[in-house]
């Protein structure tokens, strides 16, 4: 049953993101009668990007909001894998399991996140987007709410504003000070993530070559027209900043040179993609996920990384929980906070722990027992559904 929103002590909400857990906020934000704005530092919607799986909850959550046909429409439904040497021989073949996905017969959904991200931005109506532009101050207004000055030299007010920025986030660094106090908890991993045309005759099936201390690998998208390339590696002193594309590609470059199978093609794809990302597997540790009237959702506050299979899934939880603590504490942002809060920790550190498990176990990618498909979503059964989902 849905929990109304009856004209409390708030009705404006700003969501820094437009991402998986920022769309899937405004969208029962709306539902419950808020008004909520949605700002994004990128000029439109972000392309690109790994295949993600939703899972449990999450599951009753997309049902919730109408989207479970169309959800499951455009899963990625992989065939199987296979797992190569360096020569290209092949070493493992599975129509069981998948390495990103899991069991084949799932009920869980695996699909690309910018498909997830169209499929929850088309269901928005009524909620404003601004695309190319980001908070950078935030003032607590003693009457409540805070005065936000956005980078396009604008300032309004809010009652709440939702930092769900991902793991980079800029509100968290305004609300909670730099980030250097230990709440960033880097697994010396990194993975980038990139598209290329599927020239590789690849359908429906995706190919890994496993290293001692790196992983590549691609996965066929959007009806065999494209491959998903990803390439991760172990460098616990790699440094670049996110945004510097010609540090990232120098960095992979270095790691994957001189390579047989595919990856001298996927190296010098990489130099023309248009959607590159590289991003190091951190952890995103809090004290609190909220102060005053600032609040973090998905990885902005609790980053799990990909290695716990199961980001997304909080990702949709989280802010579906978020929005029906603000209905049912009638707009009340400090009791939803608190509420959101209670509700949620408990599973987020049990994925949190799932990952530093799984993190350990693919250290040594060659060694049989962690060689074997659908590693991570073994281990992220169980967690996945650890949660009873509320009613709002």
């Amino acid at each position: 049953m849905r929990t109304p929103y009856r004209g409390g002590r708030m009705t404006d909400i700003l969501i820094s993101g437009a991402g998986i857990a920022e769309t899937t906020l405004a969208w029962w934000l709306r539902r419950h009668g808020f008004r909520p704005v949605v700002v994004e530092s990128a000029p439109g919607p972000r392309p690109g990007g790994q295949a993600v799986d939703v899972r449990g909850p999450a599951l009753t959550v997309v049902d919730r909001m109408g989207l479970g046909a169309a959800l499951r429409a455009a899963r990625t439904a992989m065939d199987g894998m296979s797992l190569v040497d360096e020569d290209g021989t092949e070493v493992f073949r599975s129509t069981e399991v998948t390495l990103t996905g899991g069991p084949v017969a799932s009920d869980d959904v695996e699909i690309l996140r910018d498909d997830l991200a169209a499929l929850l931005t088309g269901a928005l109506h009524g909620v404003e987007h601004r695309w190319g532009d980001r908070v950078v101050a935030l003032d607590p207004d003693p009457a409540g709410g805070a005065r936000v000055r956005f980078a396009s030299g604008t300032e309004e007010h809010y009652d709440l504003v939702v930092g769900a920025d991902g793991q980079h986030s800029g509100v968290r660094r305004l609300a909670l000070g730099p980030d250097d106090d230990g709440r960033l908890v880097p697994l010396g991993q990194h993975v980038a993530v990139f598209t290329l045309p599927n020239t590789f005759g690849l359908s429906r099936w995706q190919v890994f070559l496993q290293r001692p201390d790196a992983m590549a690998g691609l996965y066929t998208a959007h009806d065999d027209t494209e491959v998903r390339v990803m390439l991760g590696f172990s460098d616990p002193d790699a440094t670049y900043h996110h945004r510097d594309l010609g540090a990232q590609r120098a960095l992979v470059t270095r790691h994957f040179a001189g390579g047989g199978w595919w990856l001298p093609e996927l190296l010098a794809g990489m130099d023309r993609a248009e959607d590159l990302y590289l991003t190091p597997i951190t952890q995103v540790r809090l004290p609190t996920w909220s102060r005053g009237p600032v609040a973090l959702l998905g990885d902005a506050a609790w980053c799990p990384t990909l290695l716990s299979g199961q980001g997304t899934t909080l990702a949709v939880v989280g802010a579906y929980v978020l929005a029906g603590e603000l209905a049912r504490s009638g707009g009340d942002p400090g009791a939803a906070a608190a509420a959101h809060e209670r509700r949620m920790r408990g599973w987020v550190e049990a994925n949190q722990e799932l990952a530093l498990t799984n993190a350990a176990r693919v250290r040594d990618l060659t060694a049989p027992d962690t060689a074997a498909p659908g590693l991570v979503e073994h281990w992220a059964a169980t967690a996945a559904t650890a949660l009873t989902l509320p009613e709002y």
